[in-house]
């Protein structure tokens, strides 16, 4: 439950951005993302790649819109947002720390940290929510420059990325019997 839980910052954007729109979604991110990093930080914790890269991302936009004075579409910031988060994840992969690792950590023993299994089943739930941050950030560029698409393909093909994520986050640990996830 804690990496869904990591992911209301997007949420609360979603929300927000659609019903007063792109700025105040932004900020509303940003405001989620700093209480979950200050949660960390107060109770002792490290707090979590995903969750200082959903600050950065949501700040740094949030900044840039406002001080630039840009007028972008609500669509074009869901890409900026999407695309920012696919990237956040990357580096996690990349830094050999994937993201799913910290919040597999809070619900494993740690004497199975160290095992190669343990991380290697990370690396794969995070291979997979990268995937599907991929699909989603292409669904947003298609929504912002091919606009004879239909909004509900683009809508359909995200919650399908999600869900299948999500899905494959509970399962694909049972499959290798390791207590890797974080879900």
């Amino acid at each position: 439950m804690g990496i869904l839980f990591a992911f209301a910052p997007f949420i609360a954007f979603a929300l927000v951005d659609r019903a007063l729109g792109s700025v105040d979604g932004l900020l509303a991110g940003a405001a989620i993302s700093i209480a979950l990093v200050l949660r960390d930080a107060l109770s002792g914790r490290v707090p979590k790649i995903l969750e200082i890269g959903s600050l950065v991302l949501f700040a740094g936009i949030a900044l840039y819109v406002i001080t630039i004075g840009a007028n972008f579409s609500v669509m074009a910031v869901r890409l900026l947002v999407d695309g920012g988060l696919l990237l956040v994840v990357l580096i996690s992969l990349a830094a050999g720390v994937p993201f799913t690792l910290q919040y597999a950590r809070e619900q494993v023993p740690p004497e199975f940290w160290n095992a190669p299994e343990f991380k290697r089943t990370n690396v794969v739930i995070t291979s997979v929510w990268a995937a599907a941050f991929a699909v989603i950030t292409g669904a947003d560029a298609v929504l912002v420059f091919m606009s004879e698409v239909p909004r509900q393909v683009g809508v359909l093909t995200i919650v399908a990325a999600l869900v299948f994520a999500t899905k494959f986050t509970g399962w694909y640990p049972k499959q290798k019997h390791t207590p890797a996830s974080g879900s």
